[in-house]
């Protein structure tokens, strides 16, 4: 399930929008203060970023702009009353991938982020997780686990391979410096972390077993 994050500071519209999105099967955090949406940023990963430019505290494009600045590579959409071609061309340079003028139909808005989300949508979900293949990242009831790079190199595979055993050559490849050793560590370490049940098939590899 891709997840957006909603900046809207009209109440009515911007429930209107939550509503629809989440009837298309997506799930959405709404912040109608720019406050709210900062601290969501940051505590949530997100598919999809849906900002108004004009909020009282805070400018849209500004907001994006120091998201992109802290590496943030999610993709974004404005929406704003700001029709003068300045503001337009200053929201694709901040890196939004999209702009609507309002008023807009909602289904306007759907039909652009229905194009955007589920042609790019690489979920993989499983029980009350979802991997996501795109950015290697793993979410337990929509929480994201932090991983090292190697634990997403592990975590990549079985996800990959539900319910086949994947063979420990292929696994030692996630590996600095492979031993069998090093590989049953790193795959306690996944296992303590995100609660995964990855078995030992002895001599052969481990495995990932279906719900």
């Amino acid at each position: 399930m891709s997840k957006i994050l909603l900046l809207e500071d009209e109440v009515d519209l911007a429930h209107t929008i939550k509503e629809l999105l989440e009837n298309e099967g997506y799930s959405v955090d709404l912040a109608l203060k720019g406050e709210e949406a900062v601290d969501l940023s940051y505590e949530n990963s997100y598919d999809l970023y849906i900002f108004d430019i004009n909020l009282p505290d805070i400018n849209g494009i500004e907001f994006l702009k120091d998201l992109k600045n802290a590496d943030d590579k999610t993709p974004a959409l404005f929406i704003s009353a700001l029709v003068d071609i300045n503001t337009i061309a200053k929201g694709f340079e901040a890196g939004a991938e999209d702009y609507i003028k309002k008023p807009f139909l909602p289904q306007e808005l759907i039909i652009r982020v229905n194009a955007k989300l589920k042609k790019t949508s690489q979920d993989i979900v499983y029980k009350n997780y979802r991997f996501d293949t795109n950015k290697k990242e793993l979410f337990k009831d929509n929480k994201l686990i932090p991983l090292s790079g190697m634990l997403r190199c592990l975590c990549n595979e079985f996800m990959n391979n539900i319910g086949n055993t994947v063979d420990k050559t292929v696994l030692f490849d996630c590996l600095e410096n492979p031993s069998d050793t090093a590989l049953r560590v790193a795959i306690n370490k996944l296992k303590q972390l995100s609660g995964l049940e990855i078995k030992n098939i002895r001599g052969i590899g481990y495995i990932l077993e279906k719900s």
